[in-house]
């Protein structure tokens, strides 16, 4: 049995969203870190490692069995959710990736939407992408985290699909309910200012500054460009939703 390891905040993030069940398939595992700790910790009491690269299995593969879990952990060369079947996984974790990619992943898995408890998600760029196609597929978040690391955000989004979900509730125990989609629901979501989520105040209060910044560098520039004079406009908008969603939080 190896010893344990030093996650990451941003992974034991990701791992604290898991709900309690049966099963999980964590897809673009990489180290195989998530389904190692989520069966060594009781959270699932088997997981599947997916990859669509022979390399990260393999690696994978050597971390499950230093665990001593090579009977509770498989590793399944898969793009995507392609080799994942119905009723496999109760839970699937998809992190690490950009927000194009994973929606393709979540498009591509059709099969998989019925059958699926959870979808714990974790995008680092785009998160408006997948926020959207969210809405127009029917998946809501239940509960939404976000944790600051090596001088990034990550925003860690546990997920339901609502067709499949009659009655769901987050994490406060209130029913979770689809959303048309605003620019801001997009950008920001609703649930980490309701829960007033401190990292994430300390997102929009860092991104502010960016964005006061960034307004006062285009507005020397707009006279003479129309392209810095559109762009100012959307700064400007973002930032006025940033001061927004900082005000109903105090």
């Amino acid at each position: 049995m190896n010893k344990n390891i030093k996650l990451s905040d941003r992974l034991e993030a990701v791992i604290a969203a898991v709900a309690p069940f049966e099963s999980a398939a964590d897809i673009g595992t990489d180290h195989g870190y998530v389904p190692v700790e989520l069966v060594r910790r009781g959270t699932v009491k088997r997981a599947l490692a997916m990859d669509v690269r022979p390399g990260p299995l393999a690696r994978a593969r050597k971390h499950i069995d230093a665990a001593g879990l090579g009977d509770r952990i498989e590793t399944r060369l898969s793009d995507g959710l392609e080799k994942l079947a119905a009723g496999e996984a109760e839970t699937v974790v998809i992190a690490g990736m950009g927000g194009g990619l994973m929606v393709r992943i979540l498009e591509n898995g059709r099969h998989m939407w019925g059958s699926v408890r959870q979808w714990v998600l974790s995008p680092h760029s785009e998160i408006e992408k997948v926020r959207g196609w969210m809405a127009e597929n029917g998946f809501v978040s239940a509960s939404e985290h976000m944790v600051y690391e090596d001088g990034k955000y990550y925003t860690v989004l546990s997920v339901q699909r609502n067709g499949d979900a009659a009655g769901a509730c987050g994490a406060d125990g209130r029913p979770v309910h689809a959303r048309a989609g605003t620019a801001r629901d997009l950008i920001y979501g609703r649930l980490m200012a309701e829960t007033r989520d401190p990292v994430f105040f300390q997102y929009l209060k860092d991104e502010e500054r960016k964005l006061t910044e960034l307004c006062a560098a285009l507005a020397a520039q707009a006279e003479t460009s129309g392209r810095a004079a559109s762009r100012l406009e959307s700064v400007k908008e973002r930032l006025l939703l940033n001061r927004e969603v900082q005000d109903e939080m105090q």
